[in-house]
């Protein structure tokens, strides 16, 4: 603790600490000025003055590391400032924390793998083009840094090359994956528009008290599986209808 740091009024006994404004700042690594413009918008309470001294306590000392913390997630301070309304209001931030952790993580769980640029070019053998790879890092597929490349999940890499090595061009294939994705940002927007409307509400989170975003938070788990296994069941059941369909006209025509 720095030694500009001071004990309460009651000379120390209490042992709650006090900040003047540039020992708040330095405790919660930040500039002044920034400080001074969370004031401003409303996202830091005022402190308390003694005279002409502003102390600020504990409680400023948290909320700013959490805006820092928000900040760094890439929330905007209009967004850190509805987060913190609805905790000011009896959300509980916490809660609200929780939510966003469980609605944005875990719903990726995939294996990268990272190799040279020569050993892709070896495993797809001399159809690989640099076209191919440009395409590849374009549809997020892969990233390169200097020599080496990783491909974000193993089990698409692997899907990729069993599609090659049955003959299947790379370039259809990158065109399909970009075909999938386009579909599959559709879906994902019909569940996440379900989800908001009933499960979430008009009024979003300020309005919801800790107990609705425990809620919350558990249907999120709920969902991810559920979700999956929807669209796994939807795309099995319409792959074998038109595999179905296929058939009956390759038959039809060797008669």
């Amino acid at each position: 603790m720095s030694s500009q740091a001071d004990k309460d009024a009651d000379g120390g006994g209490s042992g709650v600490v006090r900040y003047r404004r540039e020992e708040l700042a330095r405790a919660a690594g930040v500039k002044v000025r920034n400080l001074r413009y969370y004031q401003e918008r409303g996202l830091l309470p005022a402190p308390r003055r003694e005279g002409r001294i502003a102390w600020y306590s504990e409680d400023h000392l948290t909320r700013l590391r959490l805006i820092s913390d928000l900040l760094g997630r890439g929330y905007t301070v209009n967004g850190i400032s509805e987060l913190l309304h609805a905790w000011d209001a009896g959300g509980g931030l916490s809660q609200l924390l929780g939510l966003e952790r469980a609605m944005t993580r875990d719903w990726v769980q995939e294996e990268p793998v990272t190799m040279t640029l020569a050993e892709l070019r070896e495993l797809f053998g001399p159809g690989a083009t640099a076209e191919h790879t440009r395409r590849a890092v374009e549809l997020g597929y892969v990233r390169i840094d200097g020599d080496r490349v990783t491909h974000r999940s193993r089990r698409l890499l692997e899907a990729t090359l069993a599609l090659v090595r049955q003959g299947v061009p790379l370039t259809e294939i990158l065109d399909a994956g970009d075909f999938v994705q386009t579909q599959a940002a559709a879906v994902a927007d019909r569940f996440v528009g379900l989800f908001r409307r009933h499960v979430i509400g008009a009024d979003g989170l300020g309005a919801l008290s800790a107990t609705q975003l425990d809620h919350i938070t558990g249907a999120v788990g709920a969902l991810r599986p559920v979700a999956g296994e929807v669209v796994t069941a939807e795309f099995a059941r319409a792959m074998a209808r038109r595999m179905e369909a296929e058939v009956t006209e390759l038959l039809r025509r060797e008669q």
